[in-house]
């Protein structure tokens, strides 16, 4: 397909750095003092040259092909203030990052436009939303890590890596990760992790050099989309230990590939047994490595996005039929 001009805000870093790696031309609005979705290009990632900033109050003068939406206020407040006429009529898409809330299971998606497709991040997600009368799909994650990052494992310790982890500490596992905290080696890595003794937030570009020392990953979420640290962990070749909640069921093998459990103690022990036999956890870890390179690998994630800007565009026959939502 051709080249497209799309335009989307800067809501999540990780999922950002990772979208970008397909080539068209990016387009990333800013303000002045850079508040939440116009953060452009940001300090922290090595974003593709095809990524632009551009000022907000010029992006209706800019010829666009695509909008992406990632929050209700880009749908609902955004775009009504930095878009023209003409660009609120372009293909759009959703792009849905959460599971939903208040409820689990009857919470409709705020986006009700069947001109519109929305895009989930896990099957689970899709499952779980009621999305109403919007066409969605799936298109599971991906990361883009250094290549030659490694892991090595030496370092008798788990880490957990949450932004703001306590500030969202039931859904997050704030409580969980300090219960562990108390009775294993365990460190946290993320944005104001360094307020209850954690790391702190080390840029993408190092992150994970600096983890691949640590013996596993543990990650406490209750209730999210499946988290990026999990498949960054796993691409490393990292085991990761987790709650069998959501969609982590379906990508960790208990056992073979890390482990996961309903019961904290249970994990505990999992971890313990990670730290006395080193070989159990790097064999584990080397197939966790090649589901993600598989199941999460940047090449199907390219082209399962070009498939659906192929769907809105209309730039060619979509090979795959589009998933209506039946949930």
């Amino acid at each position: 397909m051709r080249r497209l001009k799309i335009l989307i805000w800067h809501i999540h870093g990780s999922y950002l750095n990772t979208l970008a790696r397909i080539e068209h031309d990016w387009y990333l609005p800013v303000k002045p003092d850079r508040p939440e979705g116009y953060g452009g290009r940001g300090p922290t990632f090595d974003l593709p040259a095809y990524v632009h900033e551009v000022p907000a109050q010029e992006v209706r003068n800019l010829q666009l092909d695509l909008i992406i939406f990632q929050t209700p206020k880009n749908y609902f407040e955004d775009q009504d203030e930095i878009l023209s006429p003409q660009q609120r009529q372009l293909p759009r898409i959703y792009l849905e990052h959460n599971t939903p809330r208040p409820h689990p299971v009857d919470t409709c998606h705020p986006i009700d436009d069947p001109a519109v497709l929305l895009v989930h991040v896990t099957h689970y997600n899709r499952l779980m939303w009621d999305n109403g009368r919007t066409p969605s799909r799936v298109i599971e994650h991906s990361v883009a890590i250094d290549p030659a990052v490694s892991y090595s494992g030496h370092l008798e310790r788990g880490i957990t890596m949450i932004n703001g982890i306590q500030k969202r500490p039931r859904i997050a596992g704030y409580d969980l990760f300090l219960q562990a905290r108390q009775a294993i080696p365990l460190d946290a890595v993320g944005m104001q992790t360094e307020e209850f003794g954690g790391l702190g937030d080390v840029a993408y570009r190092h992150l994970h050099q600096r983890i691949s020392a640590y013996r596993f990953l543990f990650s406490p979420i209750r209730y999210t989309s499946l988290p990026l640290a999990v498949i960054e962990a796993m691409t490393i070749g990292m085991p990761v230990v987790a709650l069998a909640t959501t969609e982590l069921p379906t990508v960790i093998e208990n056992g073979k590939s890390g482990y996961i459990s309903c019961n904290s103690e249970e994990l505990l022990e999992h971890m313990r047994h990670l730290l006395a036999y080193p070989e159990d956890a790097r064999r584990m870890g080397e197939r966790a490595r090649q589901v993600a390179l598989t199941r999460f690998s940047l090449e199907r994630f390219s082209r399962d996005w070009n498939a659906a800007f192929a769907l809105v565009t209309g730039e060619r026959e979509q090979p795959v039929a589009s998933q209506r939502s039946v949930f």
